[in-house]
């Protein structure tokens, strides 16, 4: 077997390594490039590795040297603090790979170097800045295996970190997390190109309660692959309640009207899923508090909520319970409860009502709380909120957050019951302005008002009816703008005044100029605002039929459903502006003769305005609706025309139908 060739070094002059090359027992130091020069400054050259390099810095390197020589392998000198030309204060960082080889004066070693200096401070302070910080940070190879670089693990859950990504880790998660979160990752894992991965789930520690956690994985890519991934954890419970409470409040805050029922599902639909796996409201019928002992009372189920996956709530209705000590003790200390449940999932007797405990009991239920509610020192019922299954009985801190979530609730509570007492305030002055229709001979009458659904809704719609001395039947339809108590006040105001203008006129007072004395009335009286109405008079003829005549204030124009032809709208040719927009404008009047048994139709914007849909389009659909029920009595007819209306606004309608001479 030959030799080996002698290694030339001259292959290594314009290389951006450092090289070096050392012969002999001594290493003399035989050959350094322009590279190594830069680096680690010029050595002088055929002199011992002692002798060139004398600081006490290079001891390990020297021995290295050594090694390599005696055993004939290669070395890798990770983190050698080599001497640098800048002086004994600038410490600098190098990897060097010492490798044997042949050179023209025998054995040596071929020391190639390059400097890490950057790369191990950027790697000192990020474990500077990660030990800082309360987070746990570990590394999760491709292969799985897990390894901490700051701990943390052991001492929030109370059991060592295992070394792979395992089923063992995940038990950790709380249960309706764990999935989620495996689903996730593994999504990361399959990415191309990698991207980072963040989550936020619940840990169990070590006392058994959970904590919310955030997590956030950055994958460490090489050729388009994740070859292992940077996690770093947090414990983020108090950022995850403080954004929880603020999300809760801010729902509930959102229910400030439509109803009472409205504001109490805004409440469960809160409080499900986030704090509870079910919310029941059970609002108490009583006239006063504290009631009597062992007094009788309806809870009705107002509102519930459950969870996915749970048995849904019975349909809503009310029950007669008996007020428990239990109960008692909850309502009058204003103090929220928590009952840990029997496995079996079984209520106590006499705190909910029984439809309520067996659903409760269907549900698995481990947990109910019971939490008064109350608003304006007045107790209107209870919430009970319920775990079920895997869920942890809930702690304190989140009985609190429940509680001021009801709390909170009490403003749109207090509003939707304000407004529901002004809107039956409004009613019962709508309703006792709004008289029967007189008898009329050779003519009947029929009429119909119909509140908006909303609690909010309380407008200023009306209708009305009164005989002349002289036998002259005068109707109206009129419509106040607004949606307010305000609104239903000047209606009352305005029906009045043109109620006793028409009587002390009479008929020879056409009803232009009926409507103008209303207007200048109003201004004057400053009872004015934007007032839409009809005014009519209908004049029976020895013949059977009757002469009508009218005035439009910018109100929706008289239908005219003849006994034969085509239901039409009586325009008159136009419409004069509404009340309060131009007083002292002239009106005008218009007539029309009616046969018997055609049928006159007034009603208000409610009936054919629809919120996204046209005006034409609602008229169109009361043509329609009238030639399809045109036969039914008066009372019918309006009763199914009502049905026309979308109840967003008030309606109100009143119906003239003509009948044969006798």
């Amino acid at each position: 077997m030959s030799p080996a060739r002698a290694l030339d070094p001259k292959l290594f002059d314009a290389t951006v390594a450092a090289v070096a090359l050392f012969a002999g027992p001594e290493h003399l130091l035989v050959y350094v490039n322009a590279a190594y020069k830069r680096m680690l400054g010029a050595r002088p050259l055929r002199r011992p590795a002692r002798e060139a390099y004398p600081e006490p810095a290079a001891e390990r390197f020297l021995s290295v040297l050594d090694d390599v020589l005696a055993t004939g392998r290669p070395h890798q000198l990770n983190d050698s603090l080599l001497p640098a030309p800048d002086g004994p204060d600038e410490v600098r960082h190098f990897v060097s790979s010492c490798t044997p080889v042949t050179t023209p004066l025998g054995d040596g070693v071929l020391v190639v170097t390059l400097e890490t200096t950057a790369e191990t401070r950027a790697l000192q302070r990020f474990e500077a800045l990660v030990t800082a910080v309360s987070q746990m940070v570990w590394a999760v190879r491709a292969d799985g295996r897990v390894e901490e670089i700051v701990p943390g693990w052991e001492e929030l859950t109370g059991t060592p970190l295992p070394d792979r990504e395992s089923r063992e880790m995940y038990d950790h998660v709380h249960p309706r997390d764990r999935q989620a979160l495996v689903d996730a990752w593994h999504r990361a894992l399959a990415r191309r190109p990698p991207e980072i991965y963040q989550n936020t789930f619940r840990l169990r520690t070590a006392d058994g309660s959970y904590r919310h956690m955030a997590t956030r994985c950055v994958p460490i890519v090489r050729d388009g692959r994740a070859e292992e991934w940077i996690a770093a954890t947090v414990d983020v419970e108090g950022t995850w309640n403080a954004e929880l409470r603020e999300h809760l409040l801010a729902r509930v805050a959102q229910a400030s009207g439509g109803g009472l029922d409205a504001a109490f599902a805004a409440v469960v639909e809160s409080v499900v899923p986030e704090l509870a796996d079910a919310c029941v409201i059970l609002l108490l019928s009583h006239e006063e508090w504290p009631l009597p002992e062992h007094a009788t009372v309806t809870a009705r189920r107002v509102a519930s909520a459950t969870r996915p996956g749970l048995p849904p709530a019975p349909e809503e209705m009310g029950q007669t319970v008996t007020v428990t000590p239990v109960m008692r003790e909850v309502l009058e200390s204003r103090e929220p409860r928590t009952f840990r449940l029997s496995p079996d999932g079984r209520v106590p007797p006499g705190l909910v009502p029984e439809v309520t405990e067996r659903w409760l009991t269907a549900s698995g239920a481990t947990s109910m709380t019971l939490l008064p509610l109350v608003v304006d020192d007045i107790v209107l019922g209870y919430a009970t909120t319920a775990t079920s299954g895997d869920t942890p009985v809930p702690e304190p801190v989140d009985v609190e957050l429940l509680r001021e979530v009801l709390h909170h609730a009490q403003r749109p509570i207090r509003k939707v019951l304000d407004l529901q007492q002004a809107r039956r305030t409004a009613l019962r002055l709508q309703r006792a302005q709004l008289t029967r229709p007189p008898a009329v001979p050779g003519a009947r009458l029929a009429a119909r008002y119909q509140p908006a659904s909303p609690a909010n809704e309380i407008g200023g719609d009306w209708y009305d009816a009164i005989t002349l001395p002289d036998g002259t039947l005068v109707l109206d339809i009129g419509d106040v703008a607004g949606h307010d108590l305000g609104a239903a006040t000047v209606m009352g105001q305005m029906r009045s005044m043109l109620r006793a203008l028409a009587w002390n006129k009479g008929s020879a007072c056409t009803p232009a100029a009926v409507l103008g004395m209303l207007d200048d009335a109003a201004e004057g009286l400053d009872v004015g605002s934007f007032t839409t109405v009809v005014h009519t008079h209908l004049r029976r003829r020895p013949d059977g039929t009757w002469r009508m005549t009218w005035s439009n204030a910018g109100h929706p124009p008289p239908l005219l459903v003849p006994a034969r032809g085509e239901p039409r709208f009586l325009d008159g040719n136009g419409e004069d502006p509404p009340l309060g927009v131009a007083p002292g404008l002239p009106r005008t009047s218009h007539t029309h003769a009616l046969a018997p048994g055609d049928t006159l139709l007034q009603y208000t914007d409610g009936l054919i305005e629809t919120p996204g849909t046209s005006l034409d389009t609602g008229q169109r659909r009361l043509l329609e609706a009238a030639a399809l029920h045109r036969d039914e009595d008066l009372p019918d007819l309006l009763r199914l025309l009502q049905d026309l209306s979308d109840h967003r606004d008030d309606t109100a309608m009143i119906a003239f139908r003509a009948e044969p001479a006798g």
